[in-house]
């Protein structure tokens, strides 16, 4: 049925590169240059709505059909979060087998394993076996 619907392939799914993560912290400096306009024009005003995760795309949840299948070199790969509200978020999400959703952090891990470390892609990889 979703197959009528949506196509079966689509293009959602991208790895997480090193210009991802530049993308991600260009958004970041973006955001908070606008945030301090409005911060400084608006102080006496009440506080905006935030954006929230969208509740099918949480983690340890299965990704839903209507994103289409995961090419098969993509599951077990950092890939760009396809989550809008994760856009400005240093995080880079990854896909087992069984469509489940992991979140990881972008940032290094234990002051010196960088996203795209060989030890750290190893334990991700181990992480996410199912």
């Amino acid at each position: 049925m979703d197959s009528l619907f949506w196509p079966s392939e689509t293009n959602n799914f991208r790895p997480f590169t090193r210009e991802s993560l530049a993308a991600i912290e260009e958004r970041i400096a973006e955001k908070e240059k606008q945030q301090a306009k409005v911060n400084h024009k608006n102080k006496d005003q009440g506080a905006e709505e935030k954006p929230t995760p969208q509740l099918d795309l949480k983690t340890c949840k299965k990704l839903p059909s209507l994103y289409g299948d995961i090419p098969v070199e993509l599951i077990g790969e950092p890939l760009e979060d396809i989550d809008p509200y994760y856009s400005d978020h240093k995080t880079f999400m990854v896909l087992n087998k069984r469509r489940t959703i992991f979140r990881f952090t972008a940032t290094r891990a234990l002051c010196m394993f960088d996203p795209f470390n060989p030890v750290r892609r190893a334990a991700i990889k181990v992480l996410t076996h199912s």
